[in-house]
């Protein structure tokens, strides 16, 4: 791993990962006994929001690496990153490649011979990393568990493992603090609640995941709680989700404040009208349904 790669590693996963705990923790910052000296009263705060760390009764502060080289006791920069990934090794979340593309040599039409992505196992979420990735998100994390599995694979012959989001066609939305991507076939997700006229509409499962959350802490206006749930996993796959979007009266979005999710706001309008309620339209300084979450405003 290289230093770009270690410094987006969550400093309280590394911590964890070496047997540090917490003697206080919130949502947004966690109090230790210092990990590299001694420390009768904890006065070692990690900023979770930044990733920096600050040690009260000495006046250090800095980035994972800075905390490695006195957890450590080296100022070897190369052998600090050997050692922070054999330690953690479960908390760098690697970037790769999900559905191999054809090799340039291969004759036209041929497909790859094996998939780069394989032996992939579900299992119930419950990753510590994956967990702490997610509640940085502001997701509850039991509807989290409910909604997402856990995925583990091996890629070029290395373990992995992220987040899984189910989608209709059998496919899976892969995440985690490093990549996002998706175990082909690529579709979208939907949610139906029983007979209904009404359809709530999500760009990725982190909208879904954040809506969701918003809705169980009553702090979103939500005008149908009967309504169907789609995911559109891409924008992209708005072409798939046209024929059922059509047969709704009401079409509620939740989709990003930028240019990509304004083109889908108004493509639905062009084809439904009145039937369609741009939902982010009374949230204008704020990109997406997580910023929403975890009060995160746009740059003006």
């Amino acid at each position: 791993m290289n230093i770009l790669q270690i410094k987006q590693i969550a400093i309280v996963d590394f911590l964890l990962a070496i047997g540090i705990h917490p003697t206080k923790e919130t949502t947004v910052s966690a109090w230790y006994h210092a990990p590299y000296r001694e420390d009768e009263n904890p006065s070692f705060k990690v900023n979770k929001n930044r990733n920096i760390w600050y040690d009260f009764a000495t006046a250090k502060s800095g980035d994972i690496i800075d905390l490695a080289v006195l957890v450590y006791r080296t100022p070897n920069i190369p052998k600090v990153l050997k050692m922070i990934e054999r330690a953690a090794p479960a908390v760098p979340l690697k970037v790769r490649t999900f559905v191999p593309h054809p090799q340039p040599s291969a004759p036209a039409g041929m497909q790859p011979q094996a998939s780069a992505f394989q032996d992939l196992r579900l299992l119930a979420l419950a990753s510590i990393p994956l967990l702490s990735y997610l509640s940085k998100r502001g997701i509850d994390l039991d509807i989290a568990r409910q909604e997402c599995r856990e995925a583990h694979y091996t890629c070029h012959g290395k373990s992995y493992y992220a987040i899984a989001f189910p989608n209709e066609a059998g496919g899976y939305e892969i995440r985690n603090p490093y990549y996002k991507g998706c175990i082909a076939p690529k579709a979208v997700s939907l949610f139906s609640e029983g007979q209904t006229d009404s359809v709530c509409l999500f760009e990725g499962f982190m909208d879904y995941l954040s809506f969701l959350t918003l809705r169980k802490r009553e702090r979103l206006s939500v005008p149908c709680y009967g309504a169907d749930l789609l995911v559109l996993n891409s924008v992209n796959n708005l072409p798939k989700a046209l024929p059922r979007l059509k047969a709704y009266k009401h079409i509620y979005c939740y989709l990003d404040n930028d240019d990509a999710g304004r083109r889908v706001v108004d493509m639905l309008r062009e084809l439904k009208s009145d039937a369609v309620h741009d939902m982010m339209e009374t949230y204008p300084l704020y990109k997406d349904l997580n910023d929403i979450l975890t009060g995160k405003k746009k740059m003006p």
